[in-house]
This record gives structure tokens, sequence and C-alpha cells, in this order.
């Protein structure tokens, strides 16, 4: 049985382990909503610090968004948003094949890393007794040079994979602060706004929405 069939054999069940607050999570809520599958997947909290949370069991690194379709355990975002691109019918996230999506998928991780790098600094501050400027300083560079790329090419306002990875890591830096980036970046402020506008997704996942 493909996983097309098991996704709609409406007996099995589909759960997405993840948290409100993960920028992760919130960029696979997004795709499923964009995708019109989000009606299938019941969301499940997770707590990638609690030892007795089953998401160890189910992912092994302890890591979340954990995507579970019956007997099937998929993770990380990256694999489940092809997961959900395949289910959709291709071409819908990502293009299938050939230099563009490559393209796409590289500029999509370049607005991954904005995130990575922004949840470091936030884990810095809350996990060590003592901070390391250095390291931050490591950290705020990656930020502040894709940034700086996205400034000179921002992307189509679409609900593409650029689009919803770019969306969900400005928003997390809204968030959590680890940068001040809107004043030096007003394209990028601009791009951010509309995109909130014309893709409905975004505020139907804000945490105090999900």
């Amino acid at each position: 049985m493909g996983i097309r069939d098991i996704w709609l054999d409406p007996a099995v069940p589909v759960v997405l382990r993840s948290s409100v607050t993960s920028p992760f999570g919130r960029k696979l809520r997004m795709a499923a909503i964009e995708l019109g599958l989000a009606d299938r997947i019941t969301r499940e909290h997770a707590d990638t610090l609690d030892a007795q949370d089953t998401l160890r069991l189910q992912n092994p690194l302890g890591k979340l968004p954990c995507l579970l379709i019956g007997d099937h355990v998929f993770y990380d975002s990256w694999v489940i948003l092809d997961l959900f691109d395949d289910l959709a019918g291709r071409d819908r996230l990502f293009p299938a094949k050939g230099m563009a999506r490559y393209h796409v998928l590289t500029r999509a991780k370049l607005a991954d890393g904005i995130t990575d790098a922004a949840l470091l600094m936030v884990y810095e501050g809350r996990f060590r007794d003592s901070l390391s400027p250095r390291w931050l300083d490591h950290q705020t560079g990656k930020i502040h040079r894709a940034l700086a790329d996205f400034e000179a090419q921002p992307p189509a306002v679409n609900a593409d994979i650029v689009g919803i990875t770019l969306a969900c890591a400005l928003g997390y830096l809204d968030w959590r602060a680890p940068v001040a980036w809107r004043e030096d970046h007003p394209t990028l402020v601009t791009w951010f706004e509309h995109f909130a506008q014309v893709v409905p997704s975004f505020s139907q996942t804000e945490r105090t929405n999900a």
C-alpha cells in the first residue's frame, strides 16, 4: 500500500507532533493549509525537554516536528514537506525536478538558516549559565547576511516553500527578537507585510490562533 492510499484511508490516524511555538512546525501547518491537507491532520503537542514524552520513541533524536501516519513515522520538516507536496500532486510547494527545483530549495534553505541561527541564539541564552559572545556573533552574522541576501532578492509573494519558510523565519525573529532586523531591511519588511495579508495560513497559524 502506497503513502497516498494510507493517507486516504480514514481509519488511519495522521498526527503531527509539534508545538505552537515551533517555527518548523508552523511551516508544516501553513503548508498543510495551503495544500488542502490540514483537515486530515490531528495536532498533538510535543515537548522536546520532557524525557517521558513519546516523541523520543517516535524520533530517536527527540526533535520536532514529527509526522505519524498510522505506523509510519516521518521527520524532519523537509521530509514532511516533500511528503505533503507529493500528496498534493507535486509542483505545489516546489518544482518536482530540474534546475528550478534546486534554486528554490537553495533559497528555502537559506531562509531556514535564519531560523536555525535564531534558535541557537535563543537556546544559548536559555540553557547556558555563561553566554559566549563569539558564538552569538557567529549566529548573528549568519542572520544578517541571509537577510541582506533576501533584501536584495526578495522572493515572489507566494505560498510556496520559499515564501512559507521565509515568513516563518521573520515571524520568529519578530517574536523572539534575537536581532533587530526591520530597520535595515525595508524591502523585506514590505514583502513580509504583503505576504501576511495575501497568505491566510500565516495569520491562521499565529500562536494565538493555533
